[in-house]
C-alpha cells in the first residue's frame, strides 16, 4: 500500500487524500490562461462556474499552468473562492511556487531538476511544509536528463527505465529534505512505456502514483490509450490518482476518467448509462438525447445517486428497448412519433416524442 498524501484543507478548500486506502482520485487540467483576473471579475466568475460544474461531474483536483507572476496571483484569487483542490503547475522559476503558496493552493507541481538549484527547491519545500501543501513530481518522456537520454540512444536503457530513474532522482531531493508529502507522476505518449515505468517504480517505492498518458491525442485515440494504460495498472493495484489527457475539453477528460474508474471497479454506486449505437430501425434520436442528458446524469450520479446502483438505458427502437434494456432501472426508446418509458423491461408509459425529456425527468425523480 502506498503512503498517504493530503491535499487542501485551507480556507474553504476541500481536504482530500491520495494514496493508502483513499479512493482513486480524478484530475483534469485547466486549458486557458488565468493571467488577467485581477481586473476581470466576469472571467473570474466564469472560471468559478466551470470549476463548480466540473466538481459536479466528479472531478476531484484541477491543475493550472502558472507561467508568470500574474498567473500565480490569478490562481490565488481562484483558490480563495472554490472548495476544489487546485494544483499550481510550475516550471523553471521557484518564485512562482512561493507566490502561489501565499494563497489556498492544495499542491505544487515542481521538478527539482528544472528550478535551478537545491537551495531553490529547499525554499519551496519549506514553504509547502509550513503551509501543509503537497508536491507532485511530474516526469515526461521528453524531459529526461542528458545522461539518461544518451543511454537510451545507445540502447543501454529503455525509455521506461529512464523515466523511472528520473523520478527516483527527483524524489531523492525531497527525501534528503525529509519531506514525504509528494506524489510521483511518470508519463509517456506511449502506452507500454507508461505501464512499464509505473510498474518499475511501484516495485521499489511506495509513494502515491499519478497516472497519465501524456499527449494522448484527440478524443477517441486519447481515451483508447488512457483506458488501456489505466486499466492495466489499476487492476494490478498501481495508481492512486488519474488524468485522461485529451485534445478536448476538461469535461470530456472527466467523463472519460469517471467511466474508466467505474469499469475498473474503482468507483462504486451512481448511474450507469447504456445506449444503443443506432441503426436503420431508428425510431428515437438516441444521440441527441444522450448528448442532452449525459452531463446531467453524471452530476446526479455523484450527488443524490452516489449510494445507489442505477442503470439508465437509452435505446433507438422497441427492438433494443425493453428487450435488450430490460435490466435497466429506467429506460427510454422510440417507436415512430411515440416514445416508451420502461422500468426493468416493463413499459410504464407511452408518450409523444416531444414530451420525452419532461416525462423522463419525472420518472427519474421517482427512482
Amino acid at each position: 500500500m502506498t503512503t498517504k498524501v493530503f491535499l487542501g484543507g485551507k480556507g474553504i478548500t476541500k481536504r482530500i487524500s491520495i494514496g493508502g486506502d483513499s479512493p482513486v482520485s480524478l484530475q483534469t487540467m485547466w486549458k486557458d490562461s488565468i493571467n488577467d483576473l485581477s481586473e476581470n471579475n466576469k472571467k473570474l466568475d466564469s472560471i468559478l462556474k466551470q470549476i463548480n460544474e466540473m466538481q459536479l461531474l466528479g472531478c476531484d483536483i484541477i491543475r493550472f499552468a502558472v507561467p508568470d507572476m500574474e498567473s500565480a496571483r490569478g490562481l490565488c484569487e481562484i483558490a480563495e473562492r472554490t472548495s476544489m483542490p487546485l494544483v499550481a503547475d510550475i516550471h523553471f522559476d521557484y518564485r512562482l511556487a512561493l507566490e502561489c503558496l501565499k494563497g489556498n493552493v492544495a499542491a505544487i507541481r515542481i521538478n527539482p531538476g528544472n528550478i535551478g538549484s537545491f537551495e531553490n527547491t529547499q525554499k519551496v519545500v519549506e514553504a509547502c511544509r509550513e503551509n501543509g501543501v503537497a508536491i507532485r513530481i511530474g516526469i515526461n518522456s521528453g524531459s529526461l536528463p542528458k545522461d539518461l537520454q544518451e543511454k537510451i540512444a545507445l540502447g543501454e536503457m529503455s525509455r521506461a527505465k529512464g523515466l523511472c530513474e528520473t523520478a527516483v532522482r527527483e524524489a531523492e531531493v525531497f527525501e534528503k529534505l525529509k519531506f514525504n508529502q509528494y506524489v510521483v507522476s511518470m508519463k509517456s505518449s506511449d502506452v507500454q512505456e507508461t505501464i512499464e515505468c509505473n510498474r518499475f517504480y511501484a516495485q521499489q517505492f511506495n509513494n502515491p502514483l499519478h497516472l497519465g498518458v501524456t499527449e494522448a491525442g484527440p478524443l477517441i485515440g486519447g481515451i483508447v490509450k488512457s483506458s488501456i494504460a489505466f486499466s492495466t495498472l489499476l487492476n494490478e493495484g498501481i495508481g492512486d490518482t488519474i488524468r485522461v489527457s485529451l485534445s478536448s475539453s476538461p469535461e470530456n477528460e472527466i467523463i472519460a476518467g469517471m467511466n474508466i474508474l467505474k469499469e475498473c471497479g474503482k468507483r462504486k454506486g451512481g448511474i450507469t448509462l447504456v445506449s444503443c449505437p443506432r441503426c436503420g430501425r431508428l425510431g428515437f434520436d438516441v444521440h441527441g438525447f444522450v448528448e442532452r442528458w449525459q452531463n446531467k446524469l453524471l452530476a446526479i450520479s455523484n450527488s443524490s445517486f452516489a449510494d445507489k446502483n442505477v442503470t439508465i438505458a437509452v435505446m433507438g427502437c422497441v427492438v433494443n428497448g425493453p428487450g435488450e434494456g430490460k435490466h435497466a432501472d429506467l429506460g427510454i426508446a422510440g417507436a415512430k412519433d411515440k416514445v416508451i418509458i420502461f422500468k426493468k423491461g416493463k413499459i410504464v408509459q407511452t408518450i409523444d416524442s416531444k414530451d420525452a425529456d419532461k416525462v423522463f425527468e419525472e420518472e427519474l425523480n421517482t427512482l
